[in-house]
Order: structure tokens, then C-alpha cells, then sequence
């Protein structure tokens, strides 16, 4: 047994989450194709995405991608009115102290010049920042969108294990898991989980925010990982959610051939789904 199974398998504190597959992983590729679609409809989404009311939105990049990765979806957002911001923290290397106290200093810095909330948005390990900002800063977050972010199940139900150790530095047998614990813990904002069932990084049971006030779950149907915050979908999602007037938040609901695209109950049970229509 590998170092990071027996690992995965004493801590068990946390559900038996698997990693998604190698096929899963190896069907990544097609964030390619999902960036270049997002690129060829850019304009005609801006065309029919709700327009944004100039409130300032942070993005936060994933693990080991830098802010040039958010670009196109910054642009996008930016064309529907909203102020956005960069994280300008360079290479994303890991959840480490130093991070997340620059994060809230930059997160101030954003909301003093706006007077106003401040959206924040966040790939992958991004979101798991902009959960925390969300959680420890709630008087300056308007909402938190997340994209392919593991905040909940098994924190090594993941692809990506041997490159956060690389990156960070860190040895997952050093870190204190039970910060992973709290993290589970909703921040008290209005709360989206975007995920895709077939994440070939992050195990999508990983993203689902359960049962809570203002938090919803979003099964963006077909998408990889990387491309989550880039495709058409994604970026038309991502805008329908920050359009909402601020303090009236309602779940997302996907009509007609939207739900092709978009499934708000993909993550409940079969058997739960039937119940609950009865």
C-alpha cells in the first residue's frame, strides 16, 4: 500500500471518499476545448448574461496556477459591469498562514475603497480561501461562488496530493487536519458550490454544501476541473449568481434547456429526490 493510502485510510475522522479515476484524469484535456468555447462566446454571453450592478468581485486561482488563469473570466465579469480584483498573491502554493492574513488584508483594501461587500469567487483551492474569507470576514462578503473546491468529504480524496506537497512544501503526515475540520463550517454568506461529477482532480462529493440556509450545490453537467472557470456554462453560471440584489438570495434553479447544462439536485439521492416529490 502506497504512503498516501495508509495515510488516507488511518484518518478516519472523515468519510471514505475515493480520488476520482485516471480516466477521470486523463479526460482533463478537454479544459482545452472548454477555454477556447469560452473564448468563440464570449461577446454573445455578455450579450445574454444578467448585467452586474459595478459591485467590486475578488478571484482566486487554483492550486498552482497564478492570476493569468482567472484572466478570461475576470474580463468577462468586467464586461457586465463589475469591479474585479486579482488575489496578486502570484502562484498559489497551498493553504499556508501567511496567505490567508494577506488575503484579509486584501480583502479590506478592496472593500474600503468600495464602501460596499465584496463578492469573492474561487477555482479549486481558491475557493477553499475564499470559504475561509467568507467564514472570518462575513461584514465585507457579499457572496462566496466556489469552483471544483474540496471543503467537505475526505481531504486526500484527490489527484492532486503529490503536487500539493510539492508546491507547499508540506507533508500531508504534518499538517493538523482538524483545521480541515473547521473548514467544513458554512461561512454565514450566501454560499455556491459549482462542481461537475465528472472533476477529474477533485472528488466531487468534496464540494457539496448540504443542507444549509443560503448555500446551494451546482452540478455544472459534463465539465472538467480546470475548465470549470472558463466555459461557457461556467461563465454564464458564475454571472446568473452574482447578479442576484444583495441581500436577497434565492437558490439557483435551472428551466428548460438550462437543465441540460445544470443540475441543482445532481448531488441528492435518487431515493431522497422521489421522497421529497411525494
Amino acid at each position: 500500500m502506497s504512503r498516501m493510502k495508509k495515510l488516507k485510510a488511518s484518518m478516519t475522522q472523515f468519510p471514505d471518499v475515493e480520488a476520482p479515476s485516471m480516466w477521470l484524469l486523463a479526460l482533463e484535456h478537454r479544459a482545452l476545448w472548454e477555454f477556447w468555447a469560452g473564448v468563440a462566446s464570449f461577446k454573445p454571453l455578455q450579450l445574454v448574461a444578467p448585467r452586474g450592478d459595478g459591485h467590486p468581485v475578488l478571484v482566486i486561482p487554483g492550486l498552482g496556477a497564478a492570476d493569468s488563469s482567472t484572466a478570461l473570466l475576470r474580463q468577462f465579469l468586467d464586461g457586465l459591469g463589475y469591479v474585479t480584483y486579482p488575489w496578486g498573491l502570484g502562484r498559489n502554493k497551498g493553504m499556508k498562514e501567511e496567505s490567508a492574513q494577506m488575503m484579509q488584508e486584501r480583502l479590506k483594501l478592496i472593500f474600503d475603497e468600495h464602501g460596499q461587500k465584496v463578492s469573492i469567487i474561487g477555482q479549486s483551492l481558491g475557493g477553499v480561501f475564499a470559504r475561509e474569507l467568507g467564514r472570518f470576514c462575513p461584514d465585507m462578503v457579499r457572496q462566496v461562488i466556489t469552483l471544483g473546491s474540496p471543503f467537505t468529504g475526505h481531504p486526500l480524496a484527490s489527484t492532486g496530493t503529490h503536487l500539493y506537497e510539492w508546491l507547499s512544501g508540506d507533508r500531508f503526515e504534518d499538517l493538523d487536519f482538524n483545521q480541515h475540520l473547521e473548514m467544513r463550517v458554512k461561512p454565514p454568506v450566501p454560499t455556491t458550490s459549482i462542481y461537475s461529477k465528472l472533476d477529474g482532480v477533485v472528488a466531487w462529493e468534496c464540494s457539496i454544501e448540504e443542507g444549509q440556509p443560503e448555500g446551494e450545490s451546482i452540478n455544472l453537467r459534463g465539465n472538467s476541473h480546470i475548465g470549470m472557470g472558463s466555459s461557457p456554462n461556467a461563465l454564464y453560471l458564475i454571472a446568473d449568481r452574482l447578479a442576484q440584489p444583495e441581500n436577497d438570495w434565492k437558490p439557483f434553479e435551472a428551466k428548460g434547456v438550462a437543465r441540460l447544462f445544470y443540475g441543482s439536485q445532481d448531488h441528492v439521492p435518487k431515493e431522497r429526490r422521489q421522497h421529497a416529490r411525494a
